[in-house]
């Protein structure tokens, strides 16, 4: 299978629950699996514990990895990305991927709007973060050797998600994030409950109509909430963002003032916006979003971490 056929295939679906729309930023990238691994990687299915119960996941390493990273889930149930990690091997990237917790082969509980509980409070965005550093812990101990950088990668909601791993786990050397909101859980929200997943929104709607609905709106729902620029400020690796203008999930305009915000604070975090795209920035069919990635990875001068 060439790479372009990978970004061909791999195109995620938006799901919006119409009787509980907590499902935030759902991008359904679930696992078709690869029929056959190109030869010169090696692949490894693996489990490892995180707060208290076992998820599964598999290894996919090129014989010379440049970079590690762990693919971290948007808000849907989501089982390993097979497909998606093994393009980014076939680029030198030893990556591992898993099922999400309560999906697939995964124990715990899978939380969502699907099985009527909450996915967006606190309390579980946490124990998601967790899971990836746990991840993160057992993708190093199968690395060759301790000079690889290793990495977290995501879109959607694993914009929440990976921020809080990587200020759990010492080990993260930097960030990837596709369409991830600089703004906190509850008005990102209010923005897609305004938007009502209307792909026309923005040529009726202006930056400002949807800044006072931001910032304004009621909240329907109750729990408690996350701020992504407080824990963001915590941070000292590098991270990138890649945004789609068209975006009617995540306000980007006011995602990136967030980021130039913490630019000033002296914060290595840098973004791409593609105009064209929507909320599916990796998962289109064109392929600069996951190029400009790979050659941002590439680039990358870190300092070598002892694990």
């Amino acid at each position: 299978m060439t790479k372009q056929s990978y970004y061909k295939r791999f195109i995620a679906m938006n799901f919006y629950h119409k009787t509980f729309p907590l499902l935030l930023f759902v991008i359904l990238a679930t696992s078709i699996q690869v029929s056959a691994i190109p030869s010169g990687f090696t692949t490894k299915n693996v489990k490892f514990v995180s707060s208290g119960d076992t998820l599964a996941g598999t290894i996919v390493k090129p014989k010379h990895p440049f970079a590690a990273l762990v693919l971290v889930h948007g808000s849907g149930q989501e089982k390993r990305m097979m497909e998606f990690a093994t393009l980014l091997a076939q680029n030198g990237i030893a990556v591992l991927t898993y099922d999400k917790r309560g999906v697939g082969e995964s124990g715990g509980v899978y939380a969502g709007p699907e099985v009527g509980t909450n996915n967006v409070d606190s309390a579980n965005l946490n124990l998601l973060a967790f899971d990836a550093s746990a991840a993160a812990n057992t993708l190093l101990g199968d690395l060759p050797t301790n000079h690889v950088p290793l990495g977290l990668m995501g879109a959607s909601q694993a914009g929440w998600i990976i921020p809080l791993a990587a200020q759990k786990n010492s080990h993260i050397g930097f960030m990837v994030i596709f369409s991830g909101a600089l703004i906190t859980v509850r008005e990102q929200l209010r923005f897609q409950f305004y938007t009502q997943g209307n792909k026309d929104f923005w040529d009726t709607h202006t930056e400002d109509d949807a800044r006072k609905h931001i910032f304004n709106d009621a909240d329907k729902y109750q729990f408690v909430d996350t701020d992504p620029s407080f824990v963001l400020s915590t941070l000292s690796i590098p991270g990138l963002w890649i945004y789609g203008g068209k975006d009617i999930q995540v306000p980007v305009k006011l995602s990136i003032e967030h980021l130039h915000t913490l630019q000033a604070k002296n914060k290595r975090y840098e973004y791409k916006l593609f105009p064209d795209l929507g909320h599916n920035t990796a998962f289109s069919e064109d392929k600069e979003p996951v190029e400009t990635v790979l050659k941002w990875m590439k680039g990358l001068k870190l300092p070598i971490k002892k694990h």
